[in-house]
């Protein structure tokens, strides 16, 4: 599904990730673990083509994602959830949802928005409201959601339990572990595992841009 090889990426001239090598199976559920400003958004931004590689490749279901520009890999079924939400307050919940089918053009917007809804019915119940009158879960929830629009093979999610409420995670991490179902590829970044263990199929610890060999959650 996602094969990472002998990847490194700089910002600024400061090289953030460092020779990275990671597989990820279809179906697999894996976490990238490391401590805040270990490279885990940057990983994944690269992933999603916002991060240029000065090294190294990126594949997707074979695919060399360097031959793909950042704003069509959506169609490829790729999803992101960034840390910090990225919610457009002025439109509704269900506008924000829909917006990387928007983007991408994707068909089959309406079906994948009914079984979002399905999925994760606590947004369906918010989907007038408009992103400024969300609370901090919510707008968790409202993320998690929009990555499911366009995540229909791999998800990438960034801090997904990060700052919200303990009853708010569990519920977070049962409508993930609800995607071992659908054949999803999940990477799943936090800066431990309190959240995630019993989700997880294996474990990237990652380290100043480093990444080790997978283990067991």
């Amino acid at each position: 599904m996602l094969k990472i090889e002998s990847l490194d990426i700089s910002i600024k001239s400061v090289r953030i990730l460092r020779g990275v090598s990671l597989l990820l199976a279809p179906g697999q559920l894996a976490g990238l673990i490391g401590r805040n400003g270990a490279g885990k958004t940057t990983l994944m931004r690269a992933i999603i083509g916002a991060l240029p590689a000065s090294a190294g490749t990126i594949a997707f279901e074979g695919l060399p994602l360097a031959q793909v520009p950042s704003h069509q890999r959506a169609r490829l079924g790729i999803g992101y959830m960034p840390e910090d939400r990225r919610i457009i307050p002025q439109l509704t919940v269900e506008e924000n949802i829909l917006l990387p089918a928007w983007a991408s053009g994707a068909p089959g917007a309406a079906e994948r928005l009914a079984r979002i809804y399905r999925l994760v019915p606590e947004v369906a119940a918010l989907r007038e409201r408009k992103g400024l009158q969300l609370s901090g879960g919510q707008q968790k929830l409202a993320a998690l959601a929009r990555a499911f629009m366009s995540g229909t093979k791999l998800l990438l999610l960034d801090e997904p339990f990060e700052g919200v409420a303990p009853v708010l995670a569990q519920r977070l991490a049962e409508v993930v572990g609800q995607l071992r179902s659908e054949g999803i590829s999940v990477l799943l970044s936090e800066s431990d595992l309190s959240h995630s263990r019993k989700l997880l199929d294996l474990v990237f610890r990652i380290d100043r841009g480093q990444v080790s060999a997978p283990a067991p959650a």
